[in-house]
């Protein structure tokens, strides 16, 4: 990279990539897209945000369709789509992809670098953990409501100048960033909570994380799935302590009932990232012989209902 300010391009430029976008540009850098069904609106409009850090709506430097080819190669491309099943996100990634890309991933899930990893074993994988709270209102329009922090480092293990250099970046923009070397331990700690609450939630009927907790035997069974991550956490080689439980327990019941993403994609009819958050988890599990039956029921009765 020269002295100027780096090239980003944002792959899923919905709410949580166009938000990031949106930090990348305060900080001075070149922000592109990719976008879908709201390419018209994007483009007469750019990305309009309601924001407790201000006004950071912004127009991408470049707008581009699927299909479309780049202007030139970004150093940093940022793959902020769902990760749904049956989705080709090398396929996605790759015309964008040059000899120095950075490929960032601000995803949610566990073992969602793999593929990425194995499709470009020459780029750098940035695995990013957003904690967020955003939301697309309307075509190209997002709220966001709070925080922005994410938790970032290299894939599978340690930081590089690569990660350094990004996270200066954000933090110039305005946000907080936890650097890590052990991204994947990361990503176990935030499924301890995702992987029992996000896919109960769907079985029971898009319910609040109060309704959850509260109906009788609710509290428990979140807390043995909860354990039952943890045990295959352990078995994979990343042990967490066992008070995160409660810890995670006594947070949820700290903030306001709410619908957590799965619920809301449920409910309004879409696709739920159900192998990122619970399948990987399970098939995880089951390579190291670590016993998850509460987590195997869930994912096969949601199975069902696909």
């Amino acid at each position: 990279m020269s002295n100027l300010k780096p090239h980003a391009l944002i792959i899923g430029a919905g709410a949580i990539g166009s938000f990031y976008g949106a930090i990348l540009k305060r900080a001075g850098c070149t922000v592109s897209a990719v976008v879908r069904s709201e390419y018209d609106a994007v483009k007469a409009h750019g990305f309009r945000f309601e924001s407790p850090l201000g006004d950071i709506s912004w127009k991408p430097d470049h707008l581009y369709k699927d299909g479309d080819r780049p202007d030139s190669t970004p150093d940093y491309v940022i793959l902020a789509t769902k990760v749904l099943p049956g989705s080709d996100r090398a396929g996605l990634v790759r015309p964008w992809v040059g000899e120095g890309t950075n490929i960032v991933l601000i995803q949610n899930g566990l073992d969602i670098e793999r593929e990425l990893a194995d499709a470009f074993p020459d780029n750098p994988i940035i695995s990013c953990l957003a904690f967020i709270a955003v939301s697309r209102v309307a075509p190209g329009e997002i709220k966001h409501n709070a925080y922005g922090r994410l938790v970032m480092g290299r894939y599978p293990s340690g930081l590089d100048d690569h990660c350094q250099a990004l996270s200066d970046l954000f933090v110039e923009g305005g946000i907080d960033i936890k650097l890590t070397e052990e991204v994947v331990r990361e990503r176990w700690l935030k499924c301890v909570w995702n992987t029992p609450f996000n896919p109960l939630s769907v079985l029971a009927n898009g319910a609040d994380t109060y309704t959850m907790l509260d109906t009788p035997g609710g509290e428990k069974l979140v807390r043995e799935m909860m354990q039952e991550v943890i045990d295959a956490a352990e078995a994979d080689g990343h042990p967490l302590p066992p008070q995160i439980i409660d810890s995670n327990i006594d947070g949820t019941r700290k903030m306001p009932a709410y619908k957590n993403s799965m619920a809301l994609d449920y409910l309004n009819d879409r696709p739920i990232e159900l192998d990122a958050i619970l399948g990987n988890v399970v098939a995880i599990a089951q390579k190291h012989g670590v016993p998850v039956p509460r987590l195997e029921t869930m994912l096969a009765a949601l199975r069902m209902r696909a």
